[in-house]
């Protein structure tokens, strides 16, 4: 016969739930691990081939095409992610994570306009991981603990790329846009299902 679990262990695997079931309450869960990885693989090969462009705009044109392909995939994952796990994206946390998320996407999307136009080439990589990075970080504050984390990584990377040299800069998005991706999709596809 086996022995009864004693009342404290089955209390605390009670409270244990209890926490989980109020994080996922008020925490936008349905970052797609697997997508971030798929967003990885294709920024790691767009790093490639934009180091072999000729000009500043076709190397630009090469890192917006891949931000487009990022987009249909981040957003197509999260979606299916949404809908498996029966998250909402247009209200709640999912809302709070979007307009979160939103405005430091704009701002970088002005600001590429703005420093293309000024020919500072070499401001665009950090630019652009630390503005990706802070809409994480903000963002992150309606998710999952791990995605605001995630999001300093990518200020960090942003930092250097924004003040070491400017032959750093495309492999230092190389190092953000696909290791961290990966990294960090692994990681949530691993603890947060997919």
């Amino acid at each position: 016969m086996v022995a009864p679990r004693p009342l404290h262990d089955r209390a605390l695997d009670n409270l244990r739930f209890i926490r989980q079931t109020m994080e996922r309450a008020g925490s936008f869960t349905a970052v797609p691990g697997w997508g971030q990885v798929a967003v990885g693989a294709t920024a790691l090969a767009a790093a490639l081939l934009a180091a072999r462009q000729p000009t500043p705009e076709l190397w630009l044109a090469t890192w917006l095409g891949a931000a487009i392909v990022a987009l249909a995939i981040g957003g197509s994952a999260m979606v299916r992610k949404a809908y498996a796990v029966n998250d909402p994206i247009l209200s709640g946390p999912g809302r709070r994570f979007g307009l979160s998320f939103l405005p430091p996407m704009v701002v970088g999307g002005l600001l590429t306009v703005a420093l293309y136009r000024a020919g500072l080439w070499h401001a665009l990589p950090g630019t652009w991981l630390l503005l990706y990075g802070t809409g994480f970080v903000t963002g992150g504050a309606f998710s999952v603990r791990i995605v605001p984390v995630m999001g300093i990584c990518f200020m960090l990377a942003g930092a250097v790329a924004l003040f070491g040299p400017a032959a750093w800069g495309n492999w230092v998005m190389a190092a953000g846009f696909g290791g961290l991706h990966i990294g960090f999709g692994m990681i949530i596809a691993r603890r947060y299902g997919g």
